[in-house]
């Protein structure tokens, strides 16, 4: 902002009534694309910034993303936040839009990308902000899926902290980075946040793919009415110097990790499980209840739900916490809800892009 409109009336108008008129513009755009005018006027200033920031609720009460740090933190309780994802087989890049209709993977708002990367040893989803640039020394790089060499065993790393109260694995990061680099608020490296793993099926005699994710940094018991999920409050993309050169985690590292971990579980750990899907004579196929969301039938398509391992699910073993599903060639839906965000709902769902015909 210039000088010039610092010192307008419009920034130095009382705060009571400020926030009043704020209130009003919040309020009476409620979904996208007219929500736009709600990030715009968190652009005006600081003093409007803050006042935006207090009166824009997470989606978890809203149902809505509005800011980026949206992104990082879980969706509603009481629906599921209904987005899809565009798929290019030519340049192996993924692309997740927030549903604008009802209509099946059209109208949407851009949220996040990804990008494939083969590497020796592993395969690396990176996830960005930016469509065009999947770099990881952006301000956009927000985190990474990577697999181990047979593709049945994922890893999400996040690029920011936890938030306080969540618990975290160890990180296996073999490469440290200057500090003279980096800026003094930004953390420094990927930060383990989710375990994803597909059994085997090399015969196909135990029908669809099975598969579970430990979630780290989510308790078991936030499942509960009463419970909470730690989210991230503090985004600091804008403060993040554009050289910052992250740290890397080796395929041996995060297989020993990932071994580890499944060895001791703890129970406050959530753990959501696929739901098992149920034979149809008539079709001759497996079958799972998408309410309409999935049109086309295929090994991808899944459901996860908490699972009874958990010792805190209880009915919510049977409520959906994400779906994804084929609507078209490279088209997919992924509907989501609490406890998870929609970052971590993105990186599982491109691990159903990624596993081998071993787990088929």
């Amino acid at each position: 902002m210039d000088k010039g409109l610092e010192q307008s009336w419009w920034a130095n108008m009382p705060n009571e009534l400020l926030r009043e008129v704020l209130l009003r513009i919040e309020s009476s755009q409620p979904t996208w694309p007219r929500r736009r005018t709600v990030v715009a006027c968190a652009g005006v200033c600081r003093t409007w910034r803050l006042i935006i920031k207090q009166l824009v609720k997470p989606p978890l009460l809203s149902s809505n993303i509005t800011f980026p740090i949206s992104l990082k933190q879980p969706g509603p309780r009481e629906n599921l936040l209904h987005c899809f994802i565009r798929r290019n087989s030519t340049t192996h890049t993924y692309y997740l839009f927030l549903s604008l209709s009802t209509a099946l993977a059209q109208d949407g708002k851009f949220l996040l990308a990804a990008r494939k990367f083969r590497r020796p040893t592993c395969t690396d989803y990176i996830i960005s902000l930016n469509a065009h640039d999947m770099s990881r020394e952006t301000n956009a790089y927000l985190g990474k899926l990577r697999s181990n060499f047979l593709g049945t065993k994922f890893t999400i790393y996040d690029t920011q902290l936890p938030p306080a109260g969540a618990k975290m694995t160890k990180s296996c990061s073999a490469k440290l980075v200057n500090p003279k680099q980096v800026s003094p608020r930004v953390p420094t490296g990927n930060y383990p946040v989710a375990q994803i793993s597909y059994e085997l099926n090399v015969l196909g005699s135990r029908g669809p793919r099975r598969m579970h994710c430990v979630m780290d940094t989510i308790p078991a018991s936030a499942i509960q009415p009463q419970g909470v999920d730690p989210s991230q409050t503090n985004f600091p993309v804008g403060n993040m110097d554009t050289s910052f050169p992250f740290s890397w985690t080796n395929s041996t590292c995060l297989q020993n990790s990932i071994s580890e971990h499944e060895n001791n579980k703890k129970d406050d750990v959530l753990v959501l499980r696929n739901k098992a899907a149920r034979w149809h004579e008539q079709l001759q196929c497996w079958c799972l209840n998408f309410h309409g969301r999935v049109t086309i039938a295929s090994v991808k398509n899944f459901q996860l739900a908490a699972s009874p391992e958990n010792g805190h699910a209880g009915q919510l073993e049977d409520e959906v916490i994400l779906q994804f599903g084929k609507v078209g060639k490279d088209m997919f839906t992924m509907d989501y809800r609490y406890p998870i965000s929609a970052f971590q709902a993105f990186a599982i769902c491109l691990s159903s892009f990624a596993t081998t015909v071993a787990c088929e």
